[in-house]
């Protein structure tokens, strides 16, 4: 980090922040703080749910899962066209018709106030842990690479998004994240030039992803029905349906996003705005990771990309084994430069197979120093990261780009990381504020209620910097946070369903067979993880949404024979 970086990257974040603030002081009323006014145009309500979803964890993972895996995640995000179009045909006209404020009013109006309030709660528990993961994600990952204070970091991040946050509402989220947006789409074309133009002067944009073919690296498409795969067309496109049904449709983040347009067509141009530009955006950064691959096929990566597991390690009984590791890595990749340069000069004809042995051989020293990794940290009682996924792309950054443009890299994830953690904050608070506290305490004026706003907002704030610090690396963080949600979303959406479209299933059946569902989702999960069964996380989503409605049905059946469901 050189003096130009620390004034591109301190000047774009405050800049974000002091113009947020300046642009919606004086939110005085409920309809302002938490609905901006409802004065959204439908570009502001797109790159507002777009910068919603695309925290620091899409920049800094998505990189490093296509680094490793290619581009077969970018299926996750097939359902999410199809969700737009439902979310625009049912939810919104409902949701503008009923004036909500947040989407869990809706199921008062339906069941009662204790569906609308168990809803609630498990949006707030859910999103609640994933505002802390938006800020930790990025804060571990600069701490490791830059060496700076991962506390001082997790309550930097935290504090900036809280000052304008608090200050603005939601007009303040939603003018803020079309700066963000602009921040991050320009940093990662400009990565994206820069690699390409780091790359070996005989080596083209298509020979590039011919490298990357040969490699495995660009087979988008798994049409497969084995369920030891997690991304799949059909995982795609029937869980990852469900998934961004519920999280586009019921998760107050993103409703509270589209309920600040000024009309319906705005709310519904906002949302096929994202529909349409979600999957190429994702596709793009995947490229983006892919190309990061094919540049350290020239040039010599580190054996893992995480610093701080290095040295570790190397502080080890194991260093010396982990030194040989690290010569063998070089001779392999020695050996796989030359065949690639044979392969890329050849146009292609040259044997693919010997490639692929080489990138096998490559992937088994790697595993190997993941193990020396784990057991260096658990030798010294240390808690290391030795999956290193998530540091390929910064990595990247600050060793490959020239000053000013590391600054501006370093802005984009910081940028992404405040504007999905300013809309967590602000639904975390419209949530509390309407669906606890008003009724808990009866009626207020509109000064008593933004004031409440404005210090749950805070409130949830320290809350999400205190679970940034004691929070631990899972195995990739932006799996991390989508497992958090499909262990939620799939009994959300069946509530919601069960709402929408069967008018015969009436309050307590749905509310008992929602805690009994969350219960058995949490309880395939743990099955799940400890290998007793095989279902993929993005399966929640579908079962627990099928569980929910099944249960609501026989449950409604027993009531009303046995004359218990009044409600």
């Amino acid at each position: 980090m050189q003096t130009l970086d620390w004034i591109v990257l301190i000047g774009t974040l405050l800049t974000i922040v002091i113009y947020g603030t300046y642009q919606t002081r004086g939110s005085k009323n409920v309809q302002d703080f938490l609905k901006g006014g409802s004065t959204s145009k439908w570009w502001t309500i797109g790159l507002s749910v777009m910068a919603t979803q695309a925290s620091a964890i899409t920049f800094l993972s998505t990189p490093g899962q296509a680094f490793h895996s290619g581009m077969g995640f970018v299926q996750f995000y097939f359902g999410l066209p199809i969700a737009m179009i439902v979310i625009c045909m049912v939810f919104i006209p409902l949701y503008h018709r009923l004036k909500v404020y947040t989407a869990y009013e809706f199921l008062e109006n339906r069941f009662d106030r204790k569906t609308r309030t168990l809803t609630a709660i498990l949006f707030l528990i859910q999103r609640g842990l994933a505002a802390g993961i938006t800020i930790f994600a990025p804060a571990i990952i600069l701490s490791a690479i830059l060496g700076w204070n991962l506390l001082l970091l997790n309550v930097i991040i935290g504090v900036l998004v809280i000052i304008y946050t608090v200050s603005g509402g939601t007009k303040a989220v939603n003018v803020t994240q079309k700066h963000q947006m602009v921040v991050i789409f320009t940093g990662m074309v400009i990565a994206f030039i820069l690699i390409l133009n780091q790359l070996p002067d005989d080596i083209t944009f298509r020979k590039a992803l011919d490298i990357a073919g040969a490699s495995g690296k660009m087979e988008v498409l798994d049409f497969s029905f084995d369920f030891n795969n997690r991304y799949t067309v059909w995982s795609g496109l029937i869980g990852g349906t469900f998934l961004m049904l519920s999280y586009f449709g019921t998760d107050q983040s993103q409703v509270q996003r589209y309920l600040s347009g000024k009309s319906v067509k705005e709310m519904r141009l906002g949302l096929i705005f994202n529909g349409l530009l979600k999957i190429p955006m994702q596709f793009f950064i995947l490229l983006v990771g892919v190309m990061v691959f094919v540049f350290y096929q020239f040039n010599e990566a580190p054996i893992n990309f995480n610093p701080t597991a290095t040295e570790v390690v190397l502080n080890s009984e194991y260093a010396d084994e982990y030194k040989s590791l690290q010569i063998e890595q070089k001779q392999i990749f020695d050996a796989k430069k030359t065949a690639i340069t044979k392969f890329s000069s050849a146009n292609g004809t040259v044997n693919q197979d010997q490639i692929a042995i080489y990138n096998a051989q490559s992937d088994t020293i790697r595993a190997h120093a993941r193990d020396l990794i784990e057991k260096a940290g658990d030798a010294r009682s240390l808690k290391v990261e030795s999956n290193d996924k998530d540091y390929v792309f910064i990595h990247f950054i600050l060793n490959n780009l020239p000053k000013g443009l590391i600054g501006l890299l370093l802005a984009v994830i910081l940028s992404a990381a405040m504007s999905s953690t300013a809309s967590e904050l602000n639904a975390l608070a419209s949530t509390t504020t309407i669906d606890l506290y008003k009724h808990r305490v009866g009626p207020k004026t509109d000064a008593q209620m933004v004031k409440a706003s404005r210090g749950f907002t805070l409130l949830w704030g320290i809350m999400a910097i205190g679970v940034a610090c004691v929070a631990n690396l899972a195995e990739n963080l932006i799996q991390l946070v989508n497992i958090i949600g499909s262990i939620f979303y799939g009994n959300v959406l069946g509530i919601f369903l069960l709402a929408f479209f069967f008018k015969q299933i009436k309050a307590n059946a749905v509310f008992v067979a929602a805690l009994i569902t969350q219960v058995l989702v949490i309880g395939l999960f743990f099955l799940d993880k400890y290998d007793f069964i095989n279902l993929p996380f993005l399966w929640l989503n579908i079962v627990g949404c099928a569980i929910v409605m099944t249960i609501a049905f026989i449950l409604q059946a027993t009531f009303k024979n046995t004359s218990i469901e009044t409600a």
